[in-house]
């Protein structure tokens, strides 16, 4: 089952360009895949370059704790050298 869920990570200093050059490399985009449709996700800087919002359509809920977690093995050593926190949401409509 699809569900839409938000991401919040706060990087270490300077490992905003780390962090993101390894989420677009093969390996990153392996371990999103497995979790997410990355095609469907919208990422946004936080204004001073101390995090990024991501929302992801989740397909592997238990997957995606682990990854934002920090506990995925593949994502285990770029997330010690570059997330400071990770917080994730689940998202619901609501209808107007």
């Amino acid at each position: 089952m699809e569900k839409e869920m938000l991401v919040h990570l706060k990087f270490k200093e300077g490992k905003l360009e780390t962090f993101t050059s390894w989420m677009q490399s093969d390996e990153g985009m392996g371990v999103r895949k497995s979790v997410a449709y990355p095609e469907k996700t919208v990422g946004a800087m936080i204004p001073d370059k101390s995090g990024m919002l991501f929302k992801v359509n989740v397909h592997n809920e238990a997957g995606m704790k682990e990854f934002v977690t920090g506990n995925n093995p593949t994502a285990k050593a770029i997330y010690e050298e570059c997330v400071d926190s990770a917080q994730l949401y689940e998202l619901s409509k609501i209808n107007l």
